[in-house]
């Protein structure tokens, strides 16, 4: 019965990721990534997004989702990364989940997660402070953070209404914004997540869309290089070309392994949260640097054009490398969670996935 029910559950994630494959192939057109770049919300990509459940996909039923488990849910973010996409869906399933976990109902629409906050809650239960690094905080109907309560963190839903919001721009030009809130009542529970797990989980979320989008650099360039011809062969005929083509391949297959066990790891919502999306975010934001740079060798300048696709994934994957901590933050978190676990763990710790 175990089995039937695992086979279950992998076909409605293998479901759910051709649907929004599919659904992004279509909608998602240079058309559409021109106006989302110039400032224009996406109402209709949103829109058919939000109807077939994509961004509901993580919540519970209970909570109005589709009870799938949450890695198979958080495997849609690879697919959002491998079309570059301009819209918040991993914050909206990021705030879902979170607040779902907290006994918090889910508002409509989409939602953000600040990536740093100073806030406190006063005994009344109204939220005061700022927070800053919020993805397309000017279009959230809700920005969860996490305040300082009477008895400790409290995760809070920071209705759209009650903020202020100072626009701001990721390396990608898409929308990381300064929210300011005074006095604001909003649904508030005890925190289940301690902030370095909610940072974990943002931090994982993005590890999925680098891979994602690796995945299809890798792809492109390797098309790229069979049809340029120069001094009449392929260029990916040429051994330096073959080269860099293979440890492109390379960094995107390990980066996609890293960010399964991070996904796993925000499933599980464990101990091993921190270690796991320490190592992935890490392992996918050197792929990141490193992807990129081959990337735009092989292209050429045609690669940096506004006409040609690839600049759409190379910006975000700089962005999405930036976002809920660089490798430098995580290689510390990941160092510590080492040297805690002292020689004998060394290896249990290293070998624990």
């Amino acid at each position: 019965m175990e089995a039937h029910t695992d086979l279950q559950a992998d076909d409605a994630g293998a479901m759910l990721r051709e649907t929004a494959d599919r659904l992004l192939a279509d909608r998602l057109t240079p058309q559409a990534r021109a106006r989302s770049a110039a400032g224009e919300w996406p109402d209709e990509l949103w829109a058919a997004l939000d109807e077939v459940g994509l961004p509901a996909a993580i919540l519970p039923e209970e909570a109005g989702g589709f009870g799938v488990p949450v890695a198979d849910a958080l495997s849609l973010l690879t697919v959002a990364g491998s079309h570059a996409l301009q819209l918040p869906l991993a914050d909206t399933m990021l705030a879902g989940l979170v607040l779902a976990r907290a006994g918090i109902e889910v508002p409509a629409g989409p939602l953000a997660v600040a990536q740093g906050c100073e806030a406190r809650l006063d005994p009344a239960g109204r939220a005061t402070g700022h927070a800053w690094g919020v993805p397309w905080g000017r279009h959230a109907r809700a920005v969860v953070v996490l305040a300082d309560g009477p008895g400790g963190p409290v995760l809070v839903a920071l209705p759209q209404a009650a903020l202020t919001v100072e626009p701001g721009a990721d390396i990608a030009g898409d929308p990381s914004d300064t929210v300011r809130f005074e006095a604001v009542a909003a649904p508030s529970a005890p925190a289940p997540p301690s902030a370095a797990c909610l940072r974990a989980a943002g931090a994982a979320t993005r590890a999925l869309m680098i891979a994602g989008a690796l995945g299809a650099v890798s792809t492109m360039t390797a098309g790229y290089a069979r049809e340029r011809r120069q001094f009449g062969r392929a260029i990916g005929q040429f051994q330096a070309v073959q080269q860099n083509l293979a440890v492109l391949a390379g960094q995107a297959a390990s980066a996609a392994a890293a960010a399964g066990l991070a996904a796993e790891a925000v499933a599980a919502w464990g101990p091993g949260l921190l270690p796991a999306v320490a190592a992935a975010k890490v392992r996918t934001g050197e792929a990141a640097g490193q992807a990129a740079a081959i990337a735009h060798q092989v292209h050429g300048a045609i690669g940096f054009t506004q006409e040609h696709r690839l600049h759409h994934y190379t910006r975000r994957l700089w962005a999405w490398r930036d976002a809920f901590g660089r490798e430098a933050e995580w290689a510390q978190v990941l160092g510590r969670h080492l040297i805690a676990a002292g020689p004998d763990g060394l290896w249990p710790a290293i070998t624990a996935a």
